[in-house]
Formats: structure tokens, C-alpha cells, sequence
């Protein structure tokens, strides 16, 4: 399933947010949206996902969804936002047992994403027993679980370590190739668009409008840390958002 976004404007108040957004995010690929500090990348997350309706603007569905999809469209937040009473098979469990799916459905299910996102062995921790990396991994296989036709990932490395990132990035890229899914993921980690966008959507500074589209062709399971290619485009993407980002940091700390 893809996703086609016409001509989104949102405002808060007087504030105007986004302006004439028009993008498509292709099926089975990873569209990363980067940009300088308050640009409207997690509004447009928002509005994709139905969380919030624009001014003006429309976000159309092309495609149907799996036919085993029970969301057709699910999130990861940076926050992990697990239950810490419940273990990792539970936090899992609640995204399915508000579809009515339990007992012998739901453990299949469960069983599946907790060995895609290498948690089978921690199936009956607690969060508090979790590093952060691991959270994330149960978040994503909670995300895994309804079988989204598109995630949608807000800054969802941005409270770990850079060695942790790494990690996730690498496992990320597993999950992908072996079952492509459709994502929008918002990263301020320019390091992180380019290890795993097939395409990087720059937006502008407030209003965020659509400055560049950056497409690498390179296949994900080839592009390493050190990476001389991926790092010509890191330095491009930087050298577009810049100025912008200068304008937007000071225009935070005058606020």
C-alpha cells in the first residue's frame, strides 16, 4: 500500500505549520522525513497517521492493506511507551487483544514478531529489566504484530545511545529485507536518513514545505557505517538544511 499526500496545509492558530505538502511514499519502501528544528515533521507523522486533520489537504490510501493486517497503519514512538506492569509477551499481547485476538491466535502471532526482533528469550521481562535498545525492540515488535500495511516511526532512536542506534539501524534493516514494508520515519540524525531512507524528504524551515527529495538507489543491506557514499549524501543533506537550522535553533532559544 502506498501513500499519496495532496497539497497538506496545517496551522496552529496564526501559526502556519505546513505548507502545500505533496509526496507520495511509494509501497515497500522507507521515506525518511528530516529537517530543521520545528519544520512540522512530527505534525505531518501525525496527519498521515489520522492523529491530527489538516487545514486543507488530503492523505489517500493507494492499495489495499495485507489481507492478515488487523492496523493498517501503527506507530513507534521515541518514548517506547510500554506498560511496566506488564512483561514484553503482554506488552505485545494489549495491541491484540483489542482486536478480540487471544489465546493460540495471539501466541502465534506474539511467537513470530518476538523471533523477528530477536526477544524470544526475553519474553517474560519487565521493562524495568530492559536496556533501552530492547525496549525499542518491543515496541517494534508490538508495532510488527498488527500487521501494518505502513509504520510510522517518530524519532524512534533519538533517546538511545550511538552505539545502540547502530544496533537498531541494523535491525531495522533485517526486518525490512526480509518482509519490505511501507514507512514514514521522522529523524533530526541525518546519519540515520541515510542508513535506511530509500528516499529523504528535506523540509524547510516553519512553514515546512518540501525543499528536496534525496533518493538512494543503494540497497539497504549494503550500506555500512563508514560508508563513503552515504556520507556524500549526509553532507548534502546538511549542506541544504544548514542555514535553516541555524535560523530555526536561535529562533528556539529567543522563545
Amino acid at each position: 500500500m502506498k501513500l499519496l499526500l495532496e497539497d497538506i496545509c496545517h496551522s496552529y492558530g496564526q501559526l502556519q505549520v505546513l505548507k502545500n505538502i505533496n509526496l507520495e511514499v511509494p509501497d515497500r519502501k522507507i521515506v525518511c522525513l528530516v529537517g530543521p528544528s520545528g519544520c512540522g515533521k512530527s505534525t505531518l507523522l501525525r496527519i498521515i497517521g489520522g492523529l491530527e486533520k489538516p487545514i486543507s489537504g488530503n492523505v489517500i490510501q493507494v492499495g489495499s492493506p495485507p489481507k492478515d493486517s488487523i492496523n493498517p497503519l501503527t506507530y513507534v514512538f521515541q518514548d517506547f511507551a510500554l506498560l511496566p506492569w506488564r512483561s514484553v509477551e503482554g506488552n505485545i499481547s494489549l495491541v491484540l487483544e483489542d482486536h478480540g485476538i487471544r489465546h493460540h491466535q495471539a501466541e502465534e502471532i506474539i511467537a513470530d514478531v518476538l523471533e523477528r526482533t530477536k526477544l524470544s528469550d526475553f519474553r517474560k521481562a519487565l521493562p524495568k529489566q530492559l536496556s533501552g535498545g530492547m525496549k525499542q525492540r518491543v515496541a517494534i515488535a508490538r508495532a510488527l504484530a498488527v500487521k501494518p500495511a505502513a509504520m510510522l516511526l517518530d524519532e524512534p532512536l533519538s533517546a538511545l545511545d550511538s552505539q545502540t542506534k547502530e544496533l537498531l539501524m541494523d535491525d531495522l534493516i533485517s526486518l525490512w529485507s526480509r518482509q519490505p514494508f511501507t514507512a514514514v520515519y521522522v529523524t533530526h540524525n541525518l546519519h540515520e536518513a541515510v542508513r535506511l531512507g530509500h528516499s529523504i524528504v528535506v523540509l524547510s524551515r516553519r512553514p515546512g514545505k518540501i525543499r528536496e527529495i534525496v533518493n538512494i538507489s543503494k540497497p539497504l543491506q549494503e550500506r555500512e557505517l563508514g560508508d563513503v557514499e552515504l556520507e556524500k549524501y549526509q553532507k548534502h543533506l546538511w549542506n541544504l538544511m544548514r542555514d535553516e537550522a541555524i535560523s530555526a535553533d536561535k529562533e528556539l532559544l529567543d522563545v
